[in-house]
């Protein structure tokens, strides 16, 4: 039976707003997602919350009802509270019926399965936690492994992250490491990386492209170091029809990766 919360003071509300703010997210090793079809996609990959909140008052829709009782029997924690205080939690003055805690997993790069998937995402010092959410996201389109971060990015268990996701935070594997370490992992076995860059006249429609292949993003606003691109196996540049110099690094990470995919289907 859900337990009911009605105080604004409780420290379970507490905890689950502190963990909007990065700190408190490192130091419980917990995050937050919000909706019905985040949490669903979830259980989905075989995941349930250590806590899930939901806000009484109106009939819960059967699949978040499904999910909560599976919470419990679990042995997570189940609360039921007010639109306010569900509202204070996620800090949204909208908030969606359901809120939910998830432990962080914790995946290195001797974790990954480099030959379990044809393309992998690396990200250079991303700062948009909606870039990388975003590129996790099309990481799920299009059957990729997983996300590597290098160097010092945002949180991809922030909320804007995870929201922008929609649910591949719980299906693609997102491993954080310096770029030394990353380098140093992927020359120990098969793989081509490939970067995207102004500093080349590679077409990335003509290029060959060799599984498993990774896919290196560089920063928004500076893209990647010229001592990473010299690393790379294959430069290619997406070409501009118009004033922009380039893509936003989501976008340009999707169109990279269908056409990656693209070249490797049977003509």
């Amino acid at each position: 039976m859900p337990r009911l919360i009605t105080s604004f003071s409780n420290e379970t509300v507490k905890q689950l707003r502190s963990l909007r703010d990065k700190k408190a997210r490192r130091e419980s090793g917990l995050f937050l997602a919000e909706g019905l079809r985040i949490i669903a996609e979830a259980r989905d990959s075989g995941l349930l919350p250590e806590t899930i909140v939901f806000a009484g008052g109106q009939p819960l829709h059967p699949l978040a009802a499904e999910i909560v009782a599976a919470t419990e029997a679990a042995g997570g924690d189940a609360i039921e509270t007010s639109a306010d205080i569900l509202s204070k939690m996620s800090g949204k003055d909208n908030p969606q019926a359901l809120l939910a805690a998830y432990r962080q997993p914790h995946v290195t790069l001797a974790d990954l399965d480099r030959s379990a998937a044809g393309l992998w995402f690396v990200a250079e010092r991303l700062r948009d936690p909606g870039n990388i959410g975003t590129i996790l996201r099309t990481g799920d389109a299009v059957g990729a492994g997983g996300l590597i971060l290098v160097d010092d990015s945002a949180d991809p268990y922030s909320v804007e992250a995870v929201r922008a996701s929609m649910g591949a935070t719980f299906t693609q594997k997102v491993v954080q490491a310096p770029w030394a370490e990353f380098i140093a992992w992927l020359r120990q076995g098969p793989g081509q990386l490939v970067g995207t860059s102004l500093r080349t006249d590679t077409d990335y429609l003509a290029a060959t492209y060799q599984r498993p292949c990774f896919l290196l993003i560089g920063n928004e606003s500076q893209g990647l170091p010229a001592a990473y691109e010299e690393q790379c196996d294959l430069l290619v540049k997406i070409p501009m029809a118009g004033r922009a110099d380039s893509l936003n690094a989501a976008i340009a990470a999707a169109v990279m990766a269908f056409q990656v995919t693209a070249s490797w289907r049977t003509p």
